[in-house]
């Protein structure tokens, strides 16, 4: 009989998702006898839906170097897995009861912390689950790295590298904000791979006051240009410890769309320095991935497929101290990896006088 495996991708896209696919699959041809390879569409809204299709060999060819994902992705909230919502459906029981008529064997979900998070409940519900370690946040607990990050960097990187070039022609100030709602691992590499000159992540709540000092004190050393890279999730002092939805409300009275928004407003006005926001969004998980991710992501997908052969499930890939190991999903789930204070990456922007803002 045919072993049957699910592939689903969930949650934001990003580059190395069709290399961890292609991983898995191929593996799976290369070790057993009689692989099917489930492809199911829009993550766990799939799922739900029941929209999948068995997929054919041909299929997981030429997509290492591709960036998105063939099978389609879908933010499903966890915080919704368990509501009855308007359409009636216990998403639950639905995704339980497609995998059934799918006759899976089990299921590996592709993504970040809300994607583990499904993934521990349906194991919690007897599905035999496999989870692999994607997103550009570098935020899963327990491991030092996910596929989509590395790219994701360099992406970053390379924003600020332009901004350079513009930035010295003009005298301006250019503040660069970069995806990460809360954790910072993105906006700190590519900050200091860039050379900029303030960094200010969620993990380190910022002083407008700080950050005006670091750009004076350029311009009286005759650097007439500033560089700051935030994250989105960036908070100023007065913020912490203040819930998402107040400080919407607070910036909303302000008349500012968030941090870098108001951050690059203040500094026009209190400097006179011409003051840019450059926002690279989803540019951010576009593209081709990285030579580093397609080989992260594939040792995932292999090291998956290896699971599978064995029998073991109800964890996920991971990578510590560039090895792979096995988590429990129990472990990993609900849980953030943010970014130390006192990291090596922190602690070498410092010591080199990059501004953090606080």
């Amino acid at each position: 009989m045919a072993k049957r495996i699910g592939i689903l991708t969930s949650g934001g896209d990003c580059p190395g998702l069709n290399a961890a696919i292609r991983g898995v699959a191929k593996a799976a041809y290369e070790q057993m006898e009689n692989v099917e390879i489930v492809g199911i569409a829009g993550g766990f809204s799939g799922l739900i839906k029941g929209e999948s299709r068995v997929m054919q060999p041909r299929e997981f060819s030429g997509i290492l170097n591709v960036g998105g994902t063939i099978l389609g992705t879908v933010r499903t909230p966890f915080k919704n897995m368990r509501k009855i919502e308007d359409d009636k459906v216990d998403k639950v029981a639905s995704m339980v009861q497609n995998y059934d008529k799918m006759k899976l064997d089990c299921l590996c979900t592709l993504g970040g912390n809300g994607t583990h998070k499904t993934a521990n409940l349906l194991s919690g519900e007897g599905l035999s689950i496999i989870g692999l370690p994607k997103t550009i946040d570098n935020d899963i607990w327990d491991t030092d790295v996910t596929f989509g990050f590395h790219t994701a960097v360099d992406t970053a990187t390379d924003v600020i590298d332009r901004l350079h070039t513009t930035a010295a022609s003009h005298g301006r100030v250019m503040v660069a904000e970069f995806m990460g709602n809360k954790a910072g691992w993105l906006t700190l590499y590519a900050g200091v791979a860039g050379g900029a000159d303030v960094i200010i992540i969620p993990e380190i709540p910022y002083s407008p006051e700080k950050v005006l000092e670091s750009v004076y004190k350029r311009a009286e050393s005759g650097k007439a240009f500033s560089i700051i890279s935030i994250a989105e999730g960036a908070v100023q002092i007065d913020e912490a410890g203040m819930k998402r939805k107040e400080i919407r409300q607070k910036r909303q009275e302000e008349g500012v769309a968030s941090a870098a928004d108001r951050l690059a407003k203040m500094i026009d006005t209190q400097t006179g320095m011409e003051t840019r926001l450059v926002v690279p969004g989803h540019m951010l998980r576009g593209g081709a991935p990285s030579a580093y991710d397609r080989m992260l992501a594939t040792k995932f997908g292999v090291s998956a497929a290896q699971l599978i052969r064995k029998g073991r499930y109800g964890c996920t890939i991971a990578m510590q101290c560039n090895k792979l190991v096995i988590n429990k999903l129990e472990d990993i789930a609900g849980k953030t990896k943010f970014v130390p204070l006192d990291s090596d990456a922190v602690l070498s922007a410092r010591n080199m006088g990059i501004s953090l803002g606080d």
